[in-house]
C-alpha cells in the first residue's frame, strides 16, 4: 500500500484560511477541519496567540484544555460547547496565519520526520510541557514576558506536528530556557 504524503502545516494553515467562514471562526470548527493532526495544530495556533499582547492570558487558560487531554491520551482535542463555539474574528486569525507562514515555511525546511519518539510517550510530554507553559503565561505579569512562552509552545507544536525528534529536543532545551527565564522574573517580582 503506497504512503500517503505529509502535506506540510503551513499548506493546512493556508487551506483554513482560505476555506475560513465569512465572519468568525469557530475552535470547534477548526478542530472538526483539522483532524488527527488537530493537537498539533491548535496548540500551534494557541501559540502564536501567545505572541499577542492581550490575547495570551486567554491562550494560556485555553492551552491547558489541549494539554491536559494530552497527558490522558486523548486522539483529539474536546472543548467545552462555549468555548468551543466561541468565535474569533476570520480576518484576525488569516492576518495572524499570513505573518506565521514564511516562518513556518522556514521551519518546515529545517524539520522532518527524524529520529522517531514512542507517539504516546511524546504526546504526554508535550502535554505536560504545555501545561506548565501555559501556567507560566499567566503567572508572569510582566510586559513582553508572553513572548519567550508564546515561542516555546509554538516550537514545541511545530515539532510535535512534523514528528521532529531532534527539534523536540531542541524545543525541550528552549523550553526549559523559559521556565528558566520565568522563575527568575517571578523570584525578582514577587522578591
Amino acid at each position: 500500500m503506497a504512503e500517503v504524503p505529509r502535506v506540510p502545516t503551513s499548506v493546512l494553515l493556508e487551506g483554513l484560511m482560505h476555506e475560513a467562514p465569512g465572519n468568525s471562526v469557530s475552535l470547534g470548527w477548526l478542530i472538526e477541519r483539522l483532524g488527527p493532526r488537530s493537537f498539533g495544530l491548535v496548540l500551534l495556533l494557541l501559540g502564536l496567540l501567545a505572541l499577542l499582547p492581550g490575547i495570551a492570558i486567554a491562550a494560556g487558560v485555553l492551552l491547558a484544555i489541549p494539554a491536559s487531554q494530552m497527558l490522558r491520551g486523548h486522539t483529539a482535542p474536546v472543548f467545552p460547547q462555549r468555548i468551543a463555539a466561541r468565535g474569533l474574528p476570520t480576518q484576525r486569525l488569516a492576518a495572524l496565519i499570513r505573518r506565521a507562514l514564511p516562518a513556518l515555511r522556514l521551519m518546515e525546511r529545517l524539520m522532518r520526520p527524524r529520529f522517531p519518539t514512542p507517539f504516546q510517550t511524546t504526546k504526554r510530554l508535550v502535554g505536560a510541557l504545555m501545561l506548565l507553559l501555559g501556567a507560566l503565561l499567566l503567572a508572569t505579569p510582566v510586559p513582553l514576558s508572553n513572548i519567550p512562552y508564546g515561542i516555546a509552545i509554538i516550537l514545541l507544536a511545530f515539532a510535535y506536528l512534523e514528528e521532529d525528534g531532534v527539534a523536540l529536543c531542541l524545543a525541550l532545551g528552549l523550553t526549559l530556557i523559559a521556565f528558566a527565564s520565568g522563575a527568575a522574573v517571578l523570584w525578582i517580582t514577587l522578591g
